[in-house]
């Protein structure tokens, strides 16, 4: 209300008086603000402080008349300068470290001010002015620009609750139309009264004063969250900016030399940092796009492929061009759901991550490893029965080991079913050997063997590499889920159940063909007529 009065009365006197009664106040303002609320970065408002000041006493000296106008627009330029450290000062610790988008942006907004105040305000007001003047000309369009920078860096970081920034937004945008009216008069573009000039900047004192009031002003300097959504405000105001710099060619006309030399360094600038900028948005693109893809295709609690990935990459790995072997182990944890029921769901996932883990840990880096779904694990391995039986022995003994859980010591073991295609990945579909796997799975778990192996992953290679050879022995053959035949080896003496399982009540190293006549009469065959194993990494 006050600051209206010279608006509607008119006087430099009264211009004066109501300045100086609106930037006492807002000292007032401030100074009960830090009292009040005592904020951790006080820094910022000591400077908006001094800069009322500055403005107070440049205000003061304008009205002294032409001998002390240097003097008061090097007041002036004073207290925009303090102003923009003040903002400096709490923008610092909302700074993310290697981000930097959002500094580019701000960066190509405070060039296209500058193109736009160099064409139109600062060229123009230099003409033929002395040194001093033209410093000062110069100045203020320059300091505008990093306000307006400043005050776009700062409206991307602010929350909803921060009202107290929102007030010094205000201020900041107050100061920079009250500049750009002074700009306009000083450059003859048009004629801006005194008081027109000084009530823009008093009301942009007066909302920093209450800003100091509101309790938010105590995290002033705070560090703040960037709001991504806002690049898109952002991007807007850069697309204006070129609009502009497409305008100087044709209004700039009349610039002379060493003004086109600096309007020109300006706008290449600027299309380098827009280049820059689309370059650092397709990269944030592809990044997003790859942060999906992970999503979708791993599991989220163990980091491991999920059902939909697995049965993709099987399918890859499935196909007439890829010949060779290819083993499937399916893994059942043994008593998670005693473990789940007892203690709860949390503690649950923690033995699947820990469980997962192990599983990772043993497989390798070759093998694709996957989570199929609740206490169910897949690795899949391009390998002879040989190897993935030696991987399911080196599996199981890591299950020995009991889970440290939150909970305490937890003993858990697993039952693995074995499937594989020998005589080309071709051979059996992709559903047929994940239920081959899991049917030998349920034999392998229903009774206590540790892992068994389905009938094909045997007769497969027996068919092909045999010449006369007789059939599986009958007692080696189980029927398992859904009616599917397994062969499994049978136990041996002093075998444990699950959960209490040793080393030694696991097959034995199927490297030898001797030790193998445990799992029955049709794997020690085959594993006479088994070659040199091979191994590669899953494409």
């Amino acid at each position: 209300m006050v600051i209206t009065v010279p608006l509607l009365i008119g006087g430099r006197s009264l211009s004066l008086v109501t300045t100086l009664v609106v930037v006492t106040g807002a000292l007032v303002m401030i100074g009960c603000g830090l009292r009040r609320h005592r904020p951790a970065q006080p820094l910022p408002w000591y400077l908006l402080s001094g800069s009322a000041g500055l403005f107070a006493a440049g205000s003061t000296l304008q009205d002294v008349g032409r001998p002390a106008a240097h003097g008061a627009e090097i007041c002036l330029l004073a207290a925009y300068f303090v102003m923009a450290l003040a903002v400096a000062a709490w923008l610092r610790p909302r700074r993310r470290r290697g981000d930097y988008d959002l500094a580019l942006d701000s960066t190509l907004i405070g060039l296209a001010a500058m193109l736009a105040s160099w064409t139109f305000l600062i060229s123009p007001a230099v003409g033929s002015a002395t040194p001093m003047t033209a410093l000062l000309v110069v100045g203020h369009p320059l300091l505008d620009a990093v306000l307006l920078a400043s005050l776009a860096h700062s409206v991307a970081t602010v929350g909803r609750s921060e009202t107290s920034l929102r007030l010094l937004h205000l201020g900041l945008s107050a100061v920079l139309v009250g500049d750009l009216m002074r700009n306009l008069d000083r450059a003859g573009l048009a004629r801006v009264d005194l008081a027109d000039q000084r009530a823009a900047t008093l009301v942009a004192y007066a909302a920093i004063g209450i800003a100091a009031l509101h309790p938010t002003m105590a995290v002033l300097g705070g560090p703040g969250r960037v709001h991504p959504h806002r690049s898109r405000q952002r991007a807007s105001l850069i697309a204006g900016a070129l609009i502009v710099a497409a305008l100087v060619p044709v209004l700039g006309s009349t610039l002379e030399t060493a003004d086109r030399v600096v309007v020109s360094s300006l706008f290449a600038l600027l299309l380098i940092g827009v280049l820059l900028r689309s370059e650092r948005a397709i990269q944030r693109s592809l990044r997003s796009e790859r942060r999906a893809q992970y999503q979708a295709d791993h599991d989220m609690l163990t980091g491991l492929l999920n059902r939909s990935a697995l049965l993709r990459a099987l399918s890859r790995e499935h196909t007439p061009s890829r010949p060779g072997p290819l083993g499937l182990l399916f893994i059942d944890l043994d008593g998670f759901k005693r473990v789940n029921d007892s203690y709860g769901h949390a503690v649950g996932d923690e033995l699947i991550a820990d469980a997962a883990a192990r599983i990772r840990r043993v497989a390798g880096r070759d093998p694709v490893v996957a989570r199929y779904g609740g206490d169910e694990f897949v690795v899949l391995t391009p390998c002879l029965v040989q190897q993935a039986a030696a991987l399911a022995e080196r599996l199981l003994d890591a299950f020995t080991t009991p889970f440290a859980l939150s909970v305490g010591a937890v003993r858990v073991t697993a039952s693995i079913g074995i499937a594989s295609t020998q005589s080309g990945r071709h051979g059996v579909p992709v559903d047929d050997l994940i239920r081959h796997a899991d049917a030998a799975m349920y034999h392998a778990k229903e009774r206590a063997l540790g892992y068994a192996l389905h009938p094909s992953t045997v007769v497969d290679d027996l068919d092909t590499d045999r010449a006369g050879t007789e059939a599986p022995a009958a007692g080696q053959t189980h029927t398992g889920r859904a009616g599917v035949p397994v062969v499994s080896r049978p136990h041996r003496a002093g075998s444990t159940q699950p959960g209490q399982a040793k080393a030694g009540n696991r097959c034995t190293d199927t490297g030898s063909a001797t030790e193998a006549t445990s799992a029955g009469a049709t794997l020690t065959a085959w594993l006479r007529r088994t070659g040199r194993q091979t191994a590669g990494r899953v494409g």
